[in-house]
């Protein structure tokens, strides 16, 4: 495979986002880069939020009870650890390297509570990717996949946690995901330049973790953050931490990394390109859906799944 930026088969960037302070669940601080403003761009992805502290008041109180349908949420934890509990009967603590990917469906009544490690440092992600409507209220389904059980890959510079998708022949332990997602973990060292193909049709972004790279051109209409990325009038070659590369279509992506290596997520999956209703942790098609999915938590019908144990559960 060709490594060269000016390849015009690599795919450009559309857009750079910088992950922005918010606060969710019972208090948590956090950082988003994918939320309603920019849903359409990166369908079939709704949100991610990097959650990054190393003070307890800022995570201590996390997500107590809540309802999600129509969705489903992956968490990948670095440092620290987060205990689940949901209606259907579902317990664990998830460590650093392991990952939760629960698929709501018709919907599910769950809690996150994040814990620091002996440094009270917390670090992780979760992202949203939306259901087609024919899958919306499929069965909620829970997995918890330990570190020790996600393959790492070398290639060409770069290591390669494979948490769901295919890099040479290795198979990710996440599968029979709707959308078809890819999740890697990547890791960079200083100066080397990593290629990855991903079907044209695909949407693909990148999340920054550490370091800086060059993530590729910007495509025609690009848009950024212009504080951060524009320095006398010109682009800056590197993107760092905590942010977002959204790319444009093509069949592959090109990563340089800077002088310290780079590590990022490297998200994708195909788009489903069907009307979003969302409101809070319910996303459905419509807004009659949308309301009637609230109406039913209120009156303590929402939960379509087998184990009734936790109905109403708040």
């Amino acid at each position: 495979m060709k490594k060269n930026p000016n390849d015009p088969h690599t795919r450009k960037i559309s857009m750079l986002v910088m992950a922005k302070p918010t606060i969710e669940g019972a208090g948590v601080h956090l950082k988003r880069s994918l939320g309603f403003y920019n849903v359409k761009l990166a369908d079939p992805f709704l949100l991610l939020d990097d959650f990054h502290s190393d003070n307890p008041l800022y995570y201590e109180a996390g997500f107590p009870w809540h309802p999600h349908r129509g969705i489903e949420t992956i968490t990948y934890v670095l440092h620290g650890s987060v205990e689940h509990g949901d209606s259907m009967g579902n317990k664990g603590v998830i460590n650093p390297g392991d990952v939760q990917w629960m698929t709501a469906g018709s919907g599910i009544i769950h809690q996150e509570m994040p814990k620091g490690g002996n440094d009270s440092l917390l670090w992780g992600f979760q992202l949203w990717a939306n259901l087609p409507a024919k899958n919306k209220m499929m069965e909620p389904r829970y997995r918890e996949v330990k570190s020790a059980d996600i393959p790492v890959v070398e290639e060409g510079g770069a290591v390669i946690k494979v948490i769901c998708g295919r890099v040479n022949k290795i198979t990710g332990p996440v599968t029979d995901i709707v959308t078809g997602p890819e999740y890697l973990d990547v890791e960079i060292g200083p100066g080397k330049v990593f290629s990855r193909k991903i079907k044209d049709t695909k949407t693909a972004f990148a999340y920054v973790i550490s370091g800086s790279g060059n993530f590729g051109r910007p495509a025609a209409g690009f848009k950024a953050d212009a504080e951060k990325y524009y320095f006398g009038g010109a682009m800056r070659p590197e993107t760092g931490a905590e942010t977002l590369v959204l790319y444009s279509s093509g069949p592959q992506i090109e990563v340089k990394a800077g002088a310290e290596g780079v590590r990022f997520l490297l998200i994708s999956g195909n788009p489903i390109k069907e009307p979003v209703a969302w409101y809070g942790p319910i996303v459905m098609n419509t807004e009659k859906e949308l309301q009637a999915a609230f109406k039913e938590y209120e009156e303590g019908t929402f939960l379509r799944h087998k184990d009734k144990s936790r109905q109403g559960v708040e």
